[in-house]
């Protein structure tokens, strides 16, 4: 299943740094993003894109993850010509990693 499938996402940015965050649709669901959702596994899904550390955060009580991803707007808005330059789009590309995953919905 596709992590848009249980969750959705925002980004922001300052600088050369995106901030994705990750909340469960239901807060059930939030163990799942614990467990597959990794500061490993975004950082390998953005490969070429995100040049430094990925740092996770975690907020139980919204049933959020947030991904800090750093070296990762090819220098920041001011200073890249990329289409993207804010990384609105980082969203939606996380929310079409795979997780695995037994639901009984």
């Amino acid at each position: 299943m596709k992590l848009r499938e249980i969750a959705h996402s925002r980004t922001g940015d300052k600088g050369n740094i995106s901030n994705i965050s990750v909340i469960a649709y239901h807060a059930d669901d939030y163990a799942l993003l614990r467990e597959t959702v990794t500061a490993e596994r975004v950082k390998a899904h953005f490969a070429g894109i995100v040049h430094g550390e990925v740092v996770r955060y975690e907020l139980p009580g919204i049933a959020a993850l947030n991904f800090v991803l750093k070296d990762a707007l090819g220098g920041g808005v001011t200073r890249s010509l990329a289409l993207d330059a804010h990384g609105k789009s980082l969203s939606s590309r996380l929310l079409d990693l795979d997780i695995a995953a037994e639901r009984g919905d």
